[in-house]
């Protein structure tokens, strides 16, 4: 009996464990603030695209990462490498600790871009829903506006090439994601 219950809940635990095993941001999209103000609507935004990005890039294959739809177009991988840079740019123009832009990061396998790439956006929200105020819009690098048509943006329309791209390839985006919801439908 008493081995019995140690299995039960050794079972137990890696089932809970599995259920978030990746361990990364936005599986699902934060709560909303309760209030409205330009911080908590910016890292919204970038909440919206750290949920997108993370469900585009779920599941990805290395025969989905090689693909292109033309032989002039970028594969997915050059896609990712793409936004992985502009989730750079948005956390280095926000955060004040995390200037220099000089030094380029060597590229690293799939699944660590992937990672740092969430993390960078997780990053930059908290930083703009810290109540203690630690950075201004108005103090970023270039015009906080700009942030928002320029990467922010950008960002988002390529995880939408990331979804046409995986589609093409053979391994289509998780039909239970409901980007109104920011939740996986039941």
């Amino acid at each position: 009996m008493k081995h019995i219950l140690m299995i039960f809940s050794i079972l137990t635990t890696l089932v809970t464990m599995g259920q978030n095993i990746d361990n990364l941001p936005y599986h699902e999209i934060p709560d909303y603030p309760e209030t409205y103000t330009s911080r908590t609507v910016a890292a919204r935004m970038i909440d919206g695209l750290g949920f997108r990005y993370y469900w585009a890039t779920e599941g990805l294959t290395s025969k989905d990462l090689s693909y292109k739809s033309s032989e002039s177009s970028r594969t997915s991988e050059e896609v990712l490498n793409h936004i992985y840079e502009l989730s750079k740019f948005i956390r280095n123009s926000v955060l004040s600790d995390n200037k220099d832009m000089t030094e380029k990061e060597e590229l690293f396998e799939f699944e660590e871009k992937r990672r740092q790439t969430l993390m960078n956006l997780k990053v930059v929200s908290e930083a703009l829903t810290d109540t203690k105020g630690l950075i201004k819009l108005e103090d970023t690098e270039v015009p906080f506006w700009n942030m928002i048509n320029g990467p922010i943006a950008d960002a988002i329309w390529h995880c939408g090439q990331i979804v046409m791209l995986r589609r093409a390839s053979g391994n289509p985006f998780n039909s239970k994601v409901s980007l109104f919801s920011g939740k996986l439908r039941n």
